[in-house]
């Protein structure tokens, strides 16, 4: 996807119609800039592409019901509708579509007041055919849904100041399948779907055609996979509604930080809760450490039974004298041959000097056995060091263990303290809300335990579904029908064990290709000996090696940016070079654009200045808001080489008593906040002049 333009009536704070706001999209000059102060319309403008494209708002956006323009409405008449629309014009494999989403207001008389009622909205997407004309599409969300996901969209249209979110989100299962849509692993997924339902008629078939036992073995088998898929099918609304629970206590717990006279206690309680992860995670990492020892290092400590008897066998070698050897037996075998000794005597074959020569063979093969000794020796020492490292080893990580065991005790006494505090705090408010955190505390226990239960359960049907598949197998099969309806099945087994293999090698082989990306593009603008780890669900983190172990960092506001923005960069990267190589199955999906708002806010002059270097880099095409101080030194220097199109937006105030304001761009002053011309305040665009 490539952005054309956008074209705003009456949305929010723009009245009437923008002129078209035409954004940068060649390769050496990317990027477009939107100058603006705060509160004139850069965050309006972002959600303008989420609301046009999704219906969907950042977090940042206030009010998102009323969108139309106030003083668009106050002109209108009474039951008059009043347009607010939006439409995007962007280009994707080749084709240029033209979507526009459309609401309308209504000024409703109520005994004698005025009441504002709002329609919901409507979307129009039209698609340009090879003659140039505009043909309407039907089903408008599944297009734009398959050429960039809804669920994705926050990664690439979002606030910069709320960037962190992204590493805090619980949403890791939205974003792992959301990654794998893009990659186009639903084609893998439709085709295991398929043929599954092949397979089963093709069971069907030699159901009705084969003998007592293989009809009673398909039915359990038939039995058996319909409860499975029941199971999985329950297992991932648990996962899903342990991602809401999960949702909802954030939510919860936002709530409760805003409630007065408890800022010290929930800020305790954060803290704690953060020590809480990052000990668990520690301690998931020294559990894998010490699996990894001992399944590797194990076997070295039932060696020491074989050990000892071959010391014993080398020190009766020694005892008699047969070690060392005193000579080597191709020395022996060389004099014999010359039919000379080296005292100079001539060795004739029966001869005594011949014989007493030749019984040295025998002693002389003792060399090979002292070679192979000596190479021996210096592995059994190895090994018995590597015994004694692995117990010291093990003790070290049981004694780590222990005390991260013992700290976890003693930061779940101090939550549970915190928790009974807020259980009896004197505000209903905090009482209420804690009990509704109590209450999603029970639920995702009660979640996780069902569904520890059902994936044991649907584990031990896939171990009886594969006993019954293999002895339909080799059930005696003598119609030469049954044979091939078996052969069928068979080769529709194989195709779905392949399938199954390819997808989650490409989702495991993505997942690592994109955490080695996302510790590149970190290294690249942190200078914190930190690195990023991205875990099976998703989860982003940061760890630090401590004493040769990797323990879990605590990030701040702009490393969690950072690392957001590391994440975000990596999967266009990624998604990008696998489409170039043809590794993505489904439509062309090499070009993204990033739309971000003030996206240095939190970031200190070093960090501003790489992220205006890099960003630039990640996406095919980068819109920027900027206030005027963020467009600081640093980052204008980093940006203008490949910036393509600028505007300002310049607020209209109606305040009497206004306080203007510009920006110098390219020598030419452009006004930022001006007195309105008229009784109402408004946003309009400019666009810069590069001279």
């Amino acid at each position: 996807m490539k952005l054309i333009s956008i074209k705003l009536f009456n949305f929010r704070c723009f009245y009437q119609q923008t002129p078209e706001i035409v954004l940068a999209r060649l390769d050496d000059r990317n990027i477009t800039i939107m100058h603006g102060n705060n509160g004139t319309g850069k965050t309006s403008l972002l959600n303008a592409f989420t609301w046009v494209l999704y219906e969907k708002f950042t977090s940042a956006f206030g009010d998102s019901e009323q969108l139309v323009n106030r003083q668009a409405i106050a002109e209108s008449q009474l039951n008059q509708p009043v347009e607010c629309w939006a439409e995007v014009l962007f280009e994707h494999d080749a084709k240029r579509y033209r979507v526009r989403r459309l609401t309308r207001a209504y000024q409703l008389a109520n005994n004698g007041e005025k009441n504002i009622q709002y329609n919901k909205s409507e979307l129009f997407l039209q698609v340009a055919g090879d003659d140039g004309r505009w043909v309407t599409q039907n089903h408008p969300e599944a297009v734009i849904n398959g050429i960039l996901p809804k669920s994705l969209h926050q990664y690439f249209f979002f606030d910069g100041e709320r960037i962190e979110q992204i590493v805090r989100s619980d949403n890791r299962y939205e974003i792992a399948e959301a990654t794998k849509k893009l990659l186009g692993v639903q084609v893998l997924d439709n085709a295991i779907k398929h043929l599954k339902e092949a397979r089963k008629s093709l069971e069907d078939e030699l159901k009705s055609i084969g003998d007592a036992q293989t009809k009673t073995l398909i039915s359990q088998k038939q039995n058996l996979e319909s409860n499975s898929t029941e199971f999985e099918v329950r297992i991932k609304e648990i996962e899903q509604e342990l991602e809401a629970q999960n949702q909802l206590k954030i939510s919860c717990n936002q709530r409760l930080t805003e409630l007065g006279g408890i800022d010290e206690i929930q800020k305790r309680r954060e803290a704690l809760e953060q020590q809480e992860r990052e000990n668990r995670s520690n301690l998931r990492g020294l559990k894998n450490q010490l699996k990894t020892d001992i399944s590797t290092k194990g076997y070295s400590v039932f060696l020491s039974g074989a050990i000892a008897d071959f010391r014993g066998l080398v020190e009766g070698l020694h005892e008699r004298g047969e070690l060392p050897a005193d000579i080597k037996q191709t020395f022996v075998i060389d004099l014999l041959e010359r039919r000379k000794c080296i005292c100079g005597a001539a060795l004739h074959d029966g001869s005594p000097n011949y014989e007493q020569v030749k019984s040295w063979l025998e002693k002389a093969g003792l060399a090979d056995v002292e070679t192979a000794t000596l190479k021996l020796e210096g592995f059994v020492d190895e090994v018995e060091k590597q015994a004694t490292d692995l117990w010291q080893s093990i003790d070290t990580k049981q004694a780590s263990i222990s005390n991260v065991k013992n700290t976890l005790s003693r930061l779940e006494l101090e939550l549970e303290a915190i928790s009974d505090q807020l259980r009896k705090s004197p505000i209903e408010d905090v009482r209420n809300m804690k009990a509704r955190l109590d209450e999603i505390d029970r639920k995702v226990e009660d979640l996780t335990l069902e569904k520890g239960k059902k994936l044991q359960k649907w584990t031990d049907y896939q171990g009886q579904i594969e006993n019954l598949q293999k002895q339909i197998k080799s059930s005696k099969q003598n119609e030469g029908k049954q044979k091939l309806a078996q052969k069928r099945i068979d080769a529709a087994q194989q195709a779905i064990d392949l399938l199954s293999e390819l997808k989650t090698n490409r989702n495991e082989l993505f997942r690592k290709q994109l955490e080695t990306r996302i510790c590149e593009i970190f290294s690249q603008i942190s200078f914190k000996a930190q690195t990023p780890r991205l875990s099976e669900k998703y989860e982003l983190s940061l760890v630090e090696t401590v004493a040769g172990q990797e323990v879990q960092s605590g990030a701040s506001t702009g490393e969690n940016q950072i690392l957001s923005l590391s994440f975000i960069g990596s999967i266009i990267d990624r998604v990008r070079e696998w489409s170039k190589s043809g590794l993505v199955m489904g439509p062309d999906s090499s070009t993204f654009p990033m739309v971000m708002d003030s996206p240095f806010g939190s970031l200190d002059e070093i960090y501003r200045r790489q992220v205006a270097r890099l960003i630039p880099q990640l996406a095919n095409q980068l819109v920027v808001m900027v206030s005027k101080t963020q467009w600081r030194v640093e980052v204008a220097e980093e940006m203008t080489p490949r910036v393509g199109k600028e505007y300002v937006f310049v607020f209209n105030s109606n305040k009497p008593d206004t306080q203007t304001d510009d920006i110098v761009l390219y020598g030419k002053s452009y006004p930022l906040v001006r007195k309105s011309a008229y009784d109402y305040e408004y946003t309009e665009v400019l666009e810069v002049n590069h001279g």
